[in-house]
């Protein structure tokens, strides 16, 4: 099966002066776009550049409702793809895109939560907001940062979860020309009743920072702060990519669980635990190839690897046993890998 999948543009809307919204299906192969609550779409953006242009966009819609598939895009100066998205696509544009992927997701319903976001970082805020409220009988606290009333994205769509969920949803917003930009003691005060819960970030980068330093400060324990951090990807993961596996050399073996479906192949120790599962005609999840992005993460479940490089997991996610497909190679002998945790 290729690597390579379609959607169909069915709705476009205009959610805030410089954002919108595009509501796609599966053109080929539905059964590909399974995904959790606060998973993106890699996207091909087409261009004459001789490296080719990609980039990632978080579902805000939920699998835990019947409702198609949406990403929303803001407009930013000088962003290729963002204005290439708002100025031309249309309903009915077919779009080319990998399968849904990333690690940004609850992995339980164990905590209450706390969601963090800043601009269009509200896309997996949504989308996990749903899922928690259908799913669990959790409370949710959505705090959400912009410039102004008219930056709010998806303003009446949270106005009517809270409606509908009042006595577990509680949104705030934080806008800057009323109440300036956020300050450690501002964000301090703020947070402080949330320090217990399981906290998801994502926003600018100041505003990750932000929110990055001042929640252990406040006692949030480490392992409770999950961070979303796109970056424009590098190369195209959309190119058709050679890879020659190495058989000549140390062999490890590797049982992996994918889609439901366990298999047991050789490892080579010279190359990634990606190439390798690729190679023997497993579908596993990439985007950027570069260890930036989340898109391949795998849970080790036995034996260990090491990652040539990594951007995105934190020590504690790599002692949960999260790793990075497209950078592990095997330190043992025998490892066994698991998407399906």
């Amino acid at each position: 099966m290729s690597d390579v999948l379609k959607v169909r543009v069915t709705e476009v809307t205009q959610e805030t002066p410089d954002a919108k919204s595009f509501a796609v299906e599966p053109v080929d192969h539905p059964e590909m776009f399974g995904y959790r609550a606060g998973q993106f779409l890699t996207f091909r953006i087409p261009t004459d550049w001789p490296e080719g242009a990609a980039r990632s966009y978080s579902l805000c819609s939920s699998p835990t409702r019947d409702e198609p598939m949406r990403v929303a895009v803001k407009r930013t100066l000088g962003g290729y793809a963002s204005n290439w998205f708002c100025d031309t696509v249309r309903v009915g544009d077919e779009l080319e895109v990998l399968r849904p992927a990333g690690a940004f997701t609850p992995r339980n319903f164990d905590g209450d939560f706390l969601l963090l976001g800043a601009g269009s970082g509200i896309t997996p805020m949504l989308s996990i907001l749903k899922a928690v409220l259908d799913q669990s009988d959790r409370h949710v606290t959505l705090i959400y940062a912009n410039r102004d009333e008219r930056s709010v994205i998806f303003a009446q769509q949270l106005k009517n979860e809270a409606d509908k969920h009042g006595e577990r949803l509680t949104v705030v917003h934080w806008l800057e020309v009323l109440q300036g930009v956020p300050t450690d003691a501002t964000w301090r005060s703020l947070l402080a009743p949330y320090a217990d819960r399981q906290a998801f970030i994502c926003g600018p980068a100041p505003f990750m920072n932000l929110c990055e330093k001042v929640l252990p400060e406040v006692g949030m324990p480490s392992d409770h702060i999950h961070l979303e951090r796109f970056t424009s990807l590098t190369n195209d993961p959309f190119a058709e990519s050679s890879v020659e596996i190495d058989t000549s050399g140390p062999m490890s073996k590797v049982e992996v669980t994918l889609d439901g479906e366990t298999r047991t192949v050789d490892w080579p120790r010279s190359n990634n635990l990606l190439d390798v599962l690729r190679d023997a005609g497993m579908d596993a999840p990439y985007s950027c190839r570069e260890g930036a992005c989340s898109a391949c993460a795998c849970f080790v479940l036995e034996g260990e690897v090491e990652l040539a490089h990594n951007e995105v997991l934190d020590k504690d996610d790599l002692a949960d046993g999260l790793t990075l497909a497209c950078q592990a190679t095997p330190l043992t002998d025998f490892v066994k890998v698991s998407y399906d945790e």
